[in-house]
């Protein structure tokens, strides 16, 4: 199995290539921000043929080139039917306020136009995608967006890890996404950390929107956010 990522845009999200390795196709998770020119570099450099964008969640440091990509190299856009109006609008997910204090923050002028990428699918809880040898299965988890959801896809590599999981800004190495924004739900969040984190195994390898790597038991041993589910 070939990962890597590197992180894209200003507010430095991360942005994964999947694959079963060089030569092959591959799946692109959340390309934010400025990513474009990383990707091609990426693609480039291991030979790969992008087949798939998975989108963690709506939030424009996530998708922000899911459209390039699409077009670029003809492959589909996954995201969840609730987050799936922000891929032609992204700004609708932050306030007004919160949009002006971000283009003065990152020197925009102005928004881009975004479009629907012509083939977007629907991320439901329990999909199965199928990505050139690769599957990676949906867990819907609202909180941080209504349509946040992670993937996991089987490891095969030599260290003792079951899965990995692209959790975006659902969890983080010690902390979980914020429920303040348009959307977001802390009690939402609770039940799906709860539901959806707890019973996962310990050494699922968990992959985070931003940030450093984590795992599974490590975030039940350390994170507080679980912890007090726990006790």
């Amino acid at each position: 199995m070939l990962l890597t990522s590197f992180p894209a845009g200003p507010l430095q999200a991360n942005c994964y290539f999947v694959s079963r390795g060089p030569g092959t196709g591959c799946a692109i998770v959340d390309p934010g921000m400025d990513a474009m020119d990383g990707i091609r570099t990426v693609v480039a450099e291991h030979n790969l043929r992008p087949s798939a964008v998975l989108v963690t969640h709506g939030h424009f440091d996530h998708m922000w080139c899911a459209q390039d990509v699409a077009a670029e190299y003809g492959c589909p856009v996954w995201i969840h039917p609730a987050d799936r109006h922000l891929l032609a609008d992204p700004m609708a997910a932050i306030s007004n306020e919160s949009a002006a204090m971000l283009r003065s923050q990152l020197g925009m002028t102005d928004v881009p136009d975004f479009t629907e990428p012509a083939d977007v699918r629907d991320a439901v809880d329990g999909a199965r995608i199928e990505v050139d040898g690769l599957t990676f299965l949906v867990d819907h988890v609202p909180g941080h967006t209504p349509g946040t959801v992670f993937y996991r896809v089987d490891y095969d590599g030599p260290e003792d890890v079951s899965q990995v999981m692209f959790s975006g800004d659902f969890l983080f190495a010690g902390s979980i996404g914020r429920t303040d924004l348009t959307g977001g739900s802390h009690p939402q969040m609770q039940d799906s950390l709860r539901d959806r984190v707890l019973p996962l195994d310990d050494d699922i390898v968990v992959l985070p929107g931003h940030g450093g790597q984590t795992s599974i038991g490590r975030e039940r041993a350390t994170n507080p956010f679980l912890a007090e589910l726990i006790a």
